[in-house]
């Protein structure tokens, strides 16, 4: 078994013959991050607890306790809390910040014995497509490291797609897990909102963030959604199970939207699109046309509801209780140095904004429109899956950008154009890699909420034409 390139299928059956142990997973987990991390700046830090997590597994699997994930190494975005270790959510604001609780998908993890590695790069509090906008420096891609990795989730993708580990945990707000998937040619699952518990995950916008699997295959992606998902005793949010509509598994319709050469696509991306669509139906699908008019409007529904959300969760972060603390001649003092101090450029902006949108006289005129215009586009999403089981699109417009090519602030924002839909409704979609040439380009699948199954047949389908 060749680590960098084994699934977490061949290395349970490594573990399980006893080829080889946890502990030997992890040190060559480790040995590819200390050989790739020069140059993709992927893993911000070692977790100090992953030795404990490993001997912890081998005695699992010595006692014939062990379970599919217990042994295999995994990544955890920096904005997912660990008792005991350091969390910043790539930000200054949080230095020296130790969580003193475990997020409850950790838990989880960590109860099946597997073993939690490193702490993933990310856009400071997961506002970003790539992984530009860390205290820790950019992240690059492994398939050219002159491009970015994407984002907010670039440091997890990237650390898949380098063979450091099988699996990473990311967070998805606006495509924050399938964007980067699709750049680094992994896949990537954003699961129904609430399928997944919340807690732990540093807040963005609490009524669209959602944390999901970055794996090799589909395969891997499932096990992992199949281990951290389920009802939350601590996350009034979470329930064990609402699948809506057909979940049937087989042959599928798979609708495309009718508008999407009005979205700016690339001619390559296209291109692998159709014959990528041409290949599923060779193996048993129907493809059809749905109309999804106004599909174009969810960036400007997300770029108002997600600053808003952002700029009352970020409100904590004063200086006072936690991280980064820059003293004052009095309390406003503090609070205004410590934030001009600790926040980036990015989050400032958005924080300005949301704030902005629900000022007096300015919430009736953008938040509560954006809301209303959301409700809509829920709507229009279910109507359409009323006819067919999944929707389909490109994942992102084109392959991997260059650092520093997307200087324009609104420019960066509209690579999430394809990816906003999910989050803005709530249900499920996943990135799968598509067959192309050059670097790599994702499809996405989006289906009803609880519908994971679906997206899950139809990502390894799709996997089967590139294997």
């Amino acid at each position: 078994m060749k680590y960098e390139e084994a699934d977490v299928q061949q290395m349970r059956r490594a573990l399980e013959d006893g080829d080889v142990t946890a502990k030997d997973l992890l040190r060559q987990a480790r040995d590819v991050i200390e050989r790739t991390n020069g140059t993709l700046n992927a893993c911000v830090a070692l977790y100090e607890s992953a030795d404990r997590d490993a001997d912890r597994a081998d005695d699992l699997l010595k006692s014939g306790n062990g379970s599919p994930l217990t042994g295999i190494p995994i990544a955890v975005k920096d904005n997912i809390c660990i008792e005991g270790q350091p969390v910043t959510a790539a930000s200054k604001i949080l230095e020296g910040f130790r969580s003193p609780y475990s997020a409850t998908v950790i838990e989880k993890l960590q109860q099946q014995g597997a073993v939690l590695v490193c702490r993933a790069n990310m856009d400071e509090f997961a506002m970003g497509s790539s992984t530009e906008h860390s205290v820790y420096g950019t992240t690059y891609n492994p398939h050219d490291t002159e491009r970015v990795a994407g984002g907010s989730s670039g440091g997890s993708a990237a650390l898949v797609a380098s063979g450091a580990v099988p699996l990473a945990l990311g967070s998805d707000t606006g495509g924050s897990i399938r964007q980067p998937a699709s750049f680094c040619g992994v896949v990537g699952l954003k699961p129904t909102y609430g399928s997944l518990s919340r807690h732990g995950l540093i807040a963005l916008g609490s009524s669209l963030d959602v944390i999901g699997p970055i794996a090799r295959t589909a395969a891997d992606a499932e096990l992992l959604f199949a281990a951290a998902r389920g009802e939350d005793t601590c996350y009034d949010s979470t329930v064990d199970s609402f699948a809506r509509g057909s979940c049937k598994e087989g042959g599928v319709v798979i609708g495309v939207p009718d508008n999407l050469d009005e979205i700016g696509i690339a001619k390559e991306t296209m291109a692998a699109f159709e014959e990528t669509l041409d290949r599923m139906k060779q193996r048993g699908h129907t493809v059809a046309k749905v109309s999804l008019a106004g599909i174009e409007k969810a960036g400007s529904i997300y770029y108002i509801i997600q600053p808003a959300e952002a700029s009352s969760n970020l409100a904590r972060f004063d200086g006072i209780r936690y991280g980064l603390s820059v003293p004052g001649d009095d309390l406003w003092e503090g609070y205004r140095k410590t934030r001009s101090e600790g926040f980036g450029d990015e989050v400032s902006r958005r924080i300005v904004i949301g704030t902005y949108v629900l000022s007096a006289g300015y919430r009736d005129a953008y938040y509560n429109r954006a809301v209303a215009a959301r409700n809509q586009l829920r709507n229009i999403f279910a109507d359409a899956l009323t006819s067919v089981d999944v929707i389909a699109m490109p994942t992102t417009p084109d392959v991997a950008f260059k650092e520093g090519a997307m200087q324009n602030p609104v420019t960066m924002y509209a690579e999430d154009r394809l990816t906003l839909q999910a989050n803005l409704t709530g249900m499920p979609a996943i990135s799968v890699p598509m067959h192309c040439s050059g670097l790599p380009r994702g499809i996405q699948y989006l289906a009803n909420y609880g519908c994971e199954s679906v997206l899950f047949a139809c990502a390894k389908d799709t996997e089967s034409q590139i294997s």
